[in-house]
C-alpha cells in the first residue's frame, strides 16, 4: 500500500518559510492597503473636537445627488440634498466692496446653513424699500431668476420687517428668510451644550413673535367656548384669535427659558467667583467667526475642542487651565464668534456666555488676516464688545493665518494695531511670541514681600509660585527664603513669617 502523504519535519518547514520576509519587502507602502505607516488609528485616542466633527460629518449634505422622483425623501448614505438659494442685498451705504463682501458672507453662511448659492445679486437704493426690501423692479427680476435657476428660498441680507417677508414670498412663490434666521438656523444646528441649546431657542422664539402668519387667514380664526379639537380650554374667551394664542404659548415658553437660563447662569457666576476668590487670571479669545480661535486655543493649552472650516463652528465656551513659563496659574477661554449685524437676539440670549468677554482680565482679540476685510472684522468685533459691556478690557489682537494671508496686509495690520502679534495657529509660526504676550499682559501682583517660610509650609511655596512673582528663592536650614510679589490674601498670610 502506498501512502501519498510526506513525512512532516520542522526543519523543512521552517526553511520554507526564509523567503516571507523578501515578500514583504516586495510591498512599496503599506498605504497600499489603506493603512499608515506612522502609526496605527486604533492606538491613538481622538480628542473630543475630532469625535464632534466626525458626528457632524455623519450627516452631509451634497449638491450631486439626484433622483428621477425628485423626492428629498430618497437619500444615499444619510446625504440630503441641497437646499438652492439665490441670494439678494441692498447697497445702501459704504463701499461696492463692502457690498460685496457682505453678500460673500452671506453666502458662506448659507453654504454652512446647507443650502447650494444659485445666484447672488444686490441693488444700490438709499434705503431698504419699506414694502419689499428692493425695488419693485427688482422684485420682478428676482422673480425671474428663481424661476430659471429653479430655486426654492431667497436670502435677504438683512433683517426684513413680517410685511417685507410676506410681500417678498407671495411675488416670488418661494420661500423668503433674512440674514438673522439664517444665522439662527446655523446656530440651532451646532450648538452642544444645555445652555447653548436653550439659548438659542429663546433666541428663535424672540425672533418668531413678532412673524407669525398663517396660510389662508387661519389664524385670525376665533377660537373659544366649545370648539372642536380642545382648543377652548386655556383660551381667553372666545374672542380670542389662534394668533393671540400662538403668541401667548411663545412668551410661557420664553418666560420658562429665562427661568432655566437664570438658574444656569448662576451655576456659571459660582465658577468665575470661584475663580475669583483665588484671583486667577482670566484671558478670553474672541473674535470674528471663522478666525481661528478655537485652533488658537488648541495651540495654547492643548484643549482638543472642535476645529472645522466653517461659520460658527463652535458656540459653546471651553474654558482651559494653564500656567506662564514662571509657573504662574491663569485660564484662558474660547468663546462665541461674532458676526456683522449680530442679531440682537442672540446678543441678549448669549448675554451669560459673552460676559465671559467682559468679566476677562485680557481679550485676545483674533482676526483674519487673509480675510478681503480684516479691518470690518475688527470694527465689528469691538461694536459687539461695546454693547456687552468689554470695551474697556485690556485687548490683545492677534493676526491669524499668517501663513495664507498677504503679508503686505499683514505688515498694514500691524502698523494699525500697535499691540498687535501675527501668528499661524495651523503651522505654529508665531505661537511663541503670541504667548509671551498673553504672559506680559496678565495682570501682576502688587503687594512685595520677603519671608522665611518652614518646610513643613511648603503649600505656601506652591501657592508663591502659582499665583505670586519670584525675585529671589534660596533653602537654607531654617526654611526656604523667599522674595516677591503676591496678591493681598496671599501676602497677608506670608506676613507670618516675615524675614
Amino acid at each position: 500500500m502506498t501512502n501519498n502523504a510526506h513525512d512532516f519535519s520542522l526543519a523543512d518547514e521552517l526553511e520554507a518559510t526564509e523567503d516571507w520576509d523578501a515578500l514583504d519587502d516586495s510591498f512599496e507602502s503599506a498605504e497600499e492597503f489603506g493603512y499608515s505607516a506612522d502609526e496605527d488609528p486604533e492606538d491613538t485616542d481622538p480628542t473630543v473636537g475630532a469625535m464632534e466633527l466626525a458626528e457632524r460629518h455623519a450627516l452631509r449634505r451634497v449638491a450631486s445627488l439626484r433622483t428621477e422622483l425628485e423626492d428629498i425623501t430618497e437619500v444615499e448614505y444619510r446625504q440630503l440634498r441641497l437646499e438652492r438659494v439665490v441670494l439678494v442685498g441692498v447697497w445702501a451705504g459704504g463701499t461696492q466692496a463692502d457690498a460685496e463682501n457682505s453678500l460673500a458672507e452671506l453666502a458662506l453662511l448659507a453654504e454652512t446653513a446647507g443650502s447650494e448659492v444659485l445666484e447672488a445679486i444686490y441693488q444700490r437704493r438709499q434705503a431698504p424699500d419699506p414694502a419689499t426690501y428692493i425695488g419693485r423692479g427688482k422684485v420682478e427680476a428676482l422673480k425671474e431668476i428663481v424661476a430659471a435657476t429653479g430655486a426654492d428660498t431667497v436670502i435677504a441680507d438683512g433683517e426684513l420687517a413680517p410685511s417685507q417677508l410676506r410681500n417678498l414670498e407671495d411675488r416670488t412663490g418661494v420661500k423668503v428668510v433674512d440674514r438673522t434666521a439664517l444665522i439662527l438656523d446655523i446656530f440651532a444646528q451646532h450648538a452642544k451644550s444645555r445652555e447653548g441649546q436653550a439659548q438659542v431657542e429663546l433666541a428663535q422664539l424672540n425672533y418668531m413673535k413678532q412673524r407669525l402668519r398663517g396660510w389662508g387667514g387661519n389664524l385670525s380664526r376665533q377660537a373659544g367656548g366649545r370648539v372642536a379639537g380642545g382648543a377652548g380650554i386655556g383660551g381667553r374667551g372666545p374672542g380670542e384669535t389662534k394668533i393671540e394664542t400662538d403668541r401667548r404659548r411663545i412668551n410661557t415658553k420664553i418666560a420658562k427659558l429665562n427661568r432655566e437660563l437664570k438658574a444656569m447662569k448662576g451655576t456659571r457666576d459660582t465658577k468665575r467667583a470661584d475663580r475669583k476668590r483665588h484671583q486667577i487670571p482670566a484671558v478670553a479669545i474672541a473674535g470674528y467667526t471663522n478666525a481661528g480661535k478655537s485652533s488658537l486655543l488648541n495651540r495654547l493649552t492643548g484643549a482638543g475642542v472642535l476645529v472645522e472650516d466653517a461659520l460658527f463652528a463652535t458656540l459653546d465656551p471651553t474654558t482651559r487651565r494653564t500656567t506662564t513659563e514662571d509657573g504662574r496659574v491663569y485660564t484662558m477661554s474660547d468663546t462665541v464668534g461674532f458676526v456683522r449685524h449680530l442679531p440682537h437676539q442672540l446678543v441678549e440670549a448669549f448675554r451669560s456666555t459673552l460676559e465671559e468677554v467682559a468679566d476677562a482680565d485680557l481679550v485676545v482679540h483674533v482676526v483674519d488676516g487673509s480675510h478681503p476685510d480684516p479691518e470690518g472684522q475688527l470694527a465689528a468685533v469691538r461694536e459687539v464688545f461695546a454693547e456687552i459691556g468689554a470695551g474697556d478690557v485690556p485687548e490683545l489682537v492677534v493676526i491669524n493665518k499668517s501663513d495664507i494671508a498677504d503679508p503686505l496686509v499683514i505688515s498694514r495690520l500691524l502698523r494699525a494695531e500697535p499691540h498687535s502679534v501675527a501668528v499661524s495657529a495651523k503651522t505654529g509660526e508665531g505661537i511663541e511670541a503670541a504667548i509671551k504676550a498673553v504672559e506680559h499682559d496678565l495682570p501682576r501682583p502688587g503687594v512685595e514681600f520677603s519671608a522665611l517660610v518652614p518646610y513643613e509650609r511648603g503649600d505656601l511655596v506652591n501657592r508663591i509660585h502659582q499665583h505670586g512673582e519670584i525675585d529671589h528663592l534660596e533653602h537654607t536650614a531654617e526654611g526656604t527664603v523667599v522674595k516677591g510679589r503676591a496678591n493681598a490674601d496671599l501676602a497677608g498670610e506670608l506676613a507670618a513669617y516675615s524675614a
